[in-house]
């Protein structure tokens, strides 16, 4: 290889690399399916199963979980449509800022924080759940407390905080080292839930194995049905996390959204066959089980053996780990996008010059989840429900923000005299319907006569946070309001700031096309990523006849 050459590829790779203060963009299309499905099914899928089939029978159990994630996938249209107009950090944090102003955007980042907290800490309690399962010998030494009915033992906390530092460090170290474990981790997975499910199916003729009830007998069919619809955005948190890393894509953000699609549809797949799987094993006694064990892991060793638990084991593992992994990461990226808009200190802002990751933010997510191993699961899970009320907050911000990013681009293109495509007309109302979906979740959370209802020790904690919200926003307010709108939108939104999604900026750019083209590419230039009313203009012009008298002119 030529000097000039070896010149011109470290040229380009100076050209790609990250600036001191900037995130490597290193997240492929199979890290990021990855990061949604492996955070999406977390430990759920091989826990739950038996409690599931409680509570809405096999039918029941299916159907929810079915149509949940087609109310979800309805929702997820709208991240697919604002990740493609704001490639950046932070995800809804961003969305509620360009959307509604820096007021909401602190409303969605304190509550979406919460939940991914939460999520974070019990994915490392499930691991110990896990531990526990295999050395209890070992994990039920030096029993330090009871709460809510738990048993906390020195083993298991120390094992639950040495996952939580091993993700923290391993995050840290790099998203591109992250993504790689994240997609390894849910291939693995894939494969063990494959054999679980061919297993069984396979010895079901042999053992005269049936489904158990399709319907629990003590409860409306649509009433079951309707408790695990409730539980659609615990079950599928984790698509949203795309979002927070749209700024580390070395890919088009147009691909992203079919990647969510996908990713929801292979979550609501492995949901539906665990419990076909485990319905199938347990057959018609599955109302005698008790949950107060890894009831799923027992009603498999009944049909496939000790192989049965070790492939429980391993999805179950592996599950744990992408969601440590997965929510880590985004839970990091929601609190660097805070700190940027002094919103938290601005330490937590800070990018490692090394690794090019956020390891302050980092730090602060292993710290605060580190805590929770000492209060045990039962209590945590009291927190851990509110994550729902979080990340369903967000959703509603996002899809309004969709709306409007949609109304933008139909004025945008109608004002340029272009044809308004049938998807872009649809997709306004898509929008709406998703935001209304949130808001059917959110009451599905709220009302008292709702199967789905949070208990009472899950209110008394979600308001506990919205007071701390209250007061942590009146205490950084001076200091975030320091920064001028302008200012809060370049640190948190860099080469998108100038995305405005408000009357006031449309009409500006409605009279700029109707009174001339304003931006006219040089010949062969891609207009793909340009705005929508720059492309419709480029296309006009490239229309002209060439000997047209009086060609389009730039505005100088």
């Amino acid at each position: 290889m030529s000097s000039e050459t070896h010149r011109g590829a470290a040229t380009a790779a100076n050209a790609n690399a990250p600036q001191e203060g900037e995130l490597k963009k290193t997240q492929k299309p199979g890290w990021i399916f990855a990061v949604a499905v492996g955070s999406a099914v977390g430990w759920g899928a091989f826990v739950l199963p038996v409690d599931w089939l409680h509570q809405g029978g096999i039918v029941g159990a299916a159907l929810g979980m079915a149509i949940g994630g087609a109310l979800i996938a309805l929702i997820a249209l709208s991240y697919g449509i604002v990740i493609k107009a704001l490639p950046v950090t932070g995800g809804e944090v961003a969305y509620a800022l360009v959307a509604f102003g820096r007021r909401h955007a602190f409303v969605v980042g304190w509550f979406l924080t919460l939940g991914y907290l939460c999520i974070v800490a019990l994915n490392a309690s499930a691991m110990a759940l896990v531990a526990r399962r295999l050395a209890p010998g070992i994990m039920e030494k030096v029993h330090l407390w009871t709460i809510a009915g738990f048993d906390v033992y020195l083993p298991e906390v120390i094992f639950a905080s040495a996952c939580l530092v091993l993700f923290g460090w391993l995050n840290i170290r790099g998203a591109e080292f992250g993504g790689r474990v994240q997609f390894i981790a849910v291939i693995i997975m894939l494969i063990a839930v494959a054999l679980i499910v061919i297993g069984v199916i396979a010895l079901a003729g042999r053992n005269q194995l049936s489904f158990g009830p399709a319907f629990p007998t003590d409860v409306p069919p649509m009433a079951a049905i309707i408790t695990l619809v409730a539980i659609a955005p615990w079950a599928f948190i984790g698509f949203d996390n795309v979002p927070q890393v749209a700024g580390e894509f070395n890919f088009s953000p147009r691909k992203a959204l079919g990647l969510i699609l996908f990713a929801i549809f292979a979550a609501v797949a492995i949901y539906v066959l665990m419990l076909m799987a485990v319905s199938l094993s347990a057959g018609p006694g599955i109302e005698n089980i008790g949950d107060d064990t890894w009831a799923p892991a027992d009603v498999i060793a009944g049909v496939l053996g000790q192989f049965g638990v070790v492939l429980l084991v391993i999805g179950v593992s592996m599950g744990i780990f992408t969601g440590l992994n997965g929510f880590t990461m985004s839970a990091s990226r929601v609190i660097l996008s805070l700190g940027r808009a002094r919103m938290l200190p601005e330490a937590t802002a800070k990018i490692s010059p090394r690794f090019h990751t956020p390891h302050v933010a980092l730090i602060v997510v292993v710290a605060l989840c580190l805590i929770t191993p000492w209060f045990g699961r039962a209590a945590l899970s009291w927190v851990v429900d509110m994550s729902s009320v979080g990340v369903t907050i967000a959703y509603f911000y996002t899809c309004l923000c969709a709306f409007k990013v949609m109304h933008r681009d139909r004025s945008l293109l109608r004002a340029a005299g272009e044809r308004v495509p049938l998807w872009m007309a649809l997709s306004g109302p898509v929008a709406l319907l998703g935001a209304l979906i949130s808001v059917m979740f959110l009451l599905l959370l709220f009302l008292p006569f709702s199967p789905g209802a949070l208990v009472k020790e899950s209110l008394i904690a979600l308001i506990a946070w919205l007071v701390l919200g209250v007061i942590f926003f009146l205490v950084r307010r001076p200091r975030f309001e320091a920064l001028t709108e302008d200012e809060t939108r370049e640190v948190m939104l860099g080469e998108h700031q100038d995305v405005y999604l408000d009357q006031e900026h449309i009409d500006e750019e409605v009279e700029r096309i109707t009174g001339a083209i304003p931006i006219v590419p040089m010949p062969g230039a891609d207009t793909s990523d340009m705005a929508p009313h720059t492309a419709a203009a480029a296309e006009t012009l490239a229309e002209q006849e060439p000997d047209d008298p009086n060609p389009a002119k730039p505005m100088k």
